[in-house]
Formats: structure tokens, C-alpha cells, sequence
């Protein structure tokens, strides 16, 4: 794998260097699925991390990682970063607000679980992506495109983000089965169109997305975060 797929503490280094005592790494996962809900995780680092010892070898953006190798993955990064939370809104939230609001609002739900973490005034927050989708914040925000794939803290947020909702949704694929949610975890395959298609929506789908895939509009334009 090219090197330049590992991420590294270069742009946390620049904002620790403009002042900074906290960094955050912020990003989501499920974006993209048509049912459970969409997460967003939070990572926090001091200016202490960039003296301790290194961040496990294998950390890098979700998207480029096996199930097993981010499951070997969630505990040492959980153990590494100095806190961190996953915050989620449903699947009824996203069909009622939209997903921008719901993106926010779950990074919010992590932002106060970290209460006492870190001191707003001294922090930045790294947000993956192109745009500003969180609320008003207590902390400046940088955000920056392939952050995941670039920076350690948005990596990490991505793994502990990424395995504790594919955790959930194979507790949930036990409630609602038929489905196939252990496997696909909420994404539009093949086969969760087909399931969807006969048995009808469960209570975990977004039943407002469902109406483009049901009419035979491709998963492909669906999976607007390009998870798998």
C-alpha cells in the first residue's frame, strides 16, 4: 500500500505550533447507508502526543482497512488518543431533520461525552471533508479534505467511529432480521435492495432515501460516502 495512504501528526503539529493544547479529530460513518444511523467520531490529542510513542502501525482511514484489521485496531487507538466518543442520530432523526442536521447533531452527542476532556479556548478540531457541517462551536474548526486519510487524530475518529457502529448494527441485525445488516451494516447492496423490496422497510431504515433506490436508482448514487 503507498505510503501515502498512512497518515501522519504533520497538520496537528502545525496547529499544536500555532497554539493549540488540544486537538480534535472529527469525522463520520454512515453517511451513505440507507438504514441505522449516521455517526460521527471524535478523537482527542494533546501536544504530548507528538513526543509519545508511536500510534499503532496500522492506523489509516477506515475506508482503507479490512473488518478485522479495524477490530484489531479500535482498542490500541482508543488506548492511544487521550478520549474519545462516538455520537449517532437514528435513522427516524435523519428522515425527519435531514443529514446535515443529523451530522451535527451527533457530533454534538460526542462533543458531550468529552466534557472536561479538553479546554474549548486552547482547542482546533480537524473536521474531515470539504465543508463546515457542525454547529456553532466552542473551538476553532480547520477543515480539510482527506483529513482521514492524512491525519492521525481524524484517522483514529474514523476507526473507533467506524467499528463501534458496525458493532451496533450486528446487534441490531439480530432484532431485525432478513435484512442483512451484519454483513452490509445499513448500505445499499444488491441484496439489502432485494430484501428492502420484499419485506418492506424496518424501523431502522430511512424510509425518505428508499424511494429512489425502490424506483431503481443505482446503490452506487446512494453511497454518497464511498464506504463499504
Amino acid at each position: 500500500m503507498s505510503s501515502k495512504t498512512y497518515p501522519s501528526l504533520s497538520f496537528e503539529s502545525e496547529l499544536f505550533g500555532s497554539g493549540a493544547q488540544f486537538v480534535l479529530g472529527i469525522d463520520e460513518v454512515g453517511r451513505g447507508a440507507i438504514a441505522g444511523p449516521v455517526a460521527v467520531g471524535v478523537s482527542v490529542i494533546t501536544k504530548s502526543h507528538l513526543a509519545e510513542p508511536a500510534w499503532p502501525a496500522e492506523l489509516r482511514d477506515s475506508k482503507l482497512l479490512t473488518e478485522p484489521a479495524r477490530e484489531r485496531l479500535f482498542e490500541p487507538t482508543g488506548e492511544w488518543v487521550s478520549a474519545w466518543a462516538v455520537g449517532m442520530a437514528s435513522a427516524t432523526e435523519i428522515d425527519e431533520r435531514g443529514i446535515v442536521w443529523c451530522l451535527a447533531t451527533a457530533a454534538a452527542r460526542a462533543l458531550n461525552q468529552l466534557v472536561g476532556k479538553f479546554d474549548p479556548a486552547q482547542t482546533i478540531a480537524i473536521l474531515d471533508g470539504s465543508h463546515n457541517w457542525l454547529k456553532e462551536m466552542p473551538f476553532k474548526v480547520a477543515v480539510r479534505p482527506k483529513a482521514d486519510r492524512d491525519c492521525v487524530s481524524v484517522a483514529a475518529a474514523s476507526v473507533l467511529a467506524k467499528v463501534t457502529r458496525d458493532r451496533l448494527m450486528v446487534e441490531l441485525a439480530a432484532e431485525h432480521p432478513g435484512f442483512g445488516l451484519e454483513g452490509h451494516k445499513g448500505y445499499a447492496s444488491a441484496a439489502h435492495m432485494d430484501a428492502v423490496r420484499s419485506l418492506g422497510p424496518s424501523p431502522l431504515h430511512r424510509v425518505s432515501w428508499l424511494g429512489r433506490i425502490l424506483a431503481g436508482e443505482n446503490s452506487a448514487q446512494i453511497d454518497v460516502d464511498g464506504e463499504a
